[in-house]
């Protein structure tokens, strides 16, 4: 019988994904994750990225902050949306999300906390508030309070609401923060090429928009629902949106099943597919289309990284990929005002738990025996 002769194995195809792209991860998909979940790719665009990016006092330190050591983990980093309608209107923040990285740097969790949620602001002499209890999203409003007919100090605003969301859950530090600009998700979805999303209920009825994308006119009543005629919908299953589509459905409350905790759930769905359509080979493969999407991430983007760059949080946090984050679900009930008028959001207490472990870096074992806080 003739001797078997051993095939040599087939030579592997290259892979298509540049190896400097998969290795690294750019800021946006971690600290930034709501701006897109963008990758360093070359230092040229990593320094285009950088430039286009606003740095500004975030939490009220000063300009010239000396980085203390290395960044190293664990880290919780807030990122707050905002979608200011006129430059002379004070920001609220519409999305308040909180991104834990444990000590390997290799991981993420985020999750949500309701803008409805009450709180107690603390006082805030820079812009002379005293204080008070009210919604989460108003300390932004406050914070960023200046005299009548001047644009508001977005960075006061986010410094208060940082305060807030401190003395809320326990941790008494943030190591680094951005502000996102709505309307700047729609350049970035636009620059992609539109983002892949799955609709996960029968239908979303849009509180805002027209079926073509313009506004619906209000009738001036002042009214909790002053918006009338034909609305855009969203309808169950997946779809490929435009960037006004995917930024309206994810701002989608009256419409949805659970109300802002769903929408809640469908922008931590959105942040994902973002991240995943950044990373995938027809954006990274594409450097003129890869280039837009980074200066358009990086303009919508407003970042303090308490000493650090968005270069050097992008290095440390290169082992990151977009499905090594946990999208966590904290659950909660409306609250009524005595005569029975809405007065907002309270998490469950299991919420306190969730949070204690955050600030002692043992959310792994914590989400292991609590499988119910994944948001699936």
């Amino acid at each position: 019988m003739p001797e078997e002769i051993e095939k040599p194995e087939p030579k592997r195809k290259p892979s298509t994904v540049p190896r400097w792209a998969r290795v690294c991860v750019i800021a946006g998909a971690i600290l930034m994750v709501v701006s897109g979940g963008l990758i360093v790719t070359s230092q040229a665009l990593l320094a285009r990225y950088e430039g286009a990016v606003t740095t500004e006092d975030l939490f009220g330190e000063g300009t010239e902050v000396e980085a203390k050591s290395d960044i190293k983990g664990p880290l919780n980093i807030l990122l707050v949306g905002i979608d200011p309608r006129e430059e002379t209107q004070q920001p609220l923040a519409d999305s308040i999300m909180i991104m834990h990285i444990p000590a390997g740097l290799d991981r993420g969790y985020l999750f949500s906390l309701p803008r409805d949620l009450l709180v107690d602001i603390p006082p805030f002499p820079k812009t002379g508030f005293d204080g008070r209890r009210d919604k989460l999203n108003a300390a932004m409003a406050f914070g960023s309070k200046v005299p009548s007919g001047k644009v508001p100090d977005r960075a006061k605003g986010f410094e208060l609401l940082s305060n807030t969301v401190s003395g809320y859950t326990g941790i008494k530090r943030f190591d680094a923060g951005a502000i996102v600009n709505f309307n700047g998700f729609k350049k970035i979805v636009d620059a992609m090429g539109g983002v892949t999303m799955t609709v996960d209920q029968d239908v979303v009825y849009s509180e805002h928009l027209k079926p073509d994308g313009t506004h619906r006119p209000n009738d001036g009543s002042g009214d909790e629902h002053p918006y009338y005629g034909p609305q855009a919908k969203y309808t169950k299953g997946t779809h490929k949106f435009k960037g006004w589509q995917a930024l309206d459905y994810v701002r989608q409350r009256y419409s949805v099943k659970g109300g802002d905790y769903g929408r809640q759930r469908h922008q931590q769905q959105f942040v994902k597919a973002m991240a995943q359509q950044a990373l995938s080979k027809d954006v990274i493969t594409d450097l003129p289309k890869l280039d837009r999407v980074i200066r358009a991430a990086g303009e919508s983007l407003v970042f303090n990284g308490r000493g650090h760059s968005v270069t050097e949080f992008a290095f440390a946090l290169k082992g990151m990929r977009q499905d090594s984050i946990t999208m966590v679900k904290l659950t909660g009930r409306t609250i009524y005002k005595s005569g029975g008028g809405y007065a907002g959001e309270e998490l469950n207490a299991d919420a306190k738990q969730f949070f204690a472990a955050v600030r002692g870096d043992t959310v792994d074992a914590f989400m292991a025996g609590h499988p119910e806080f994944v948001n699936k």
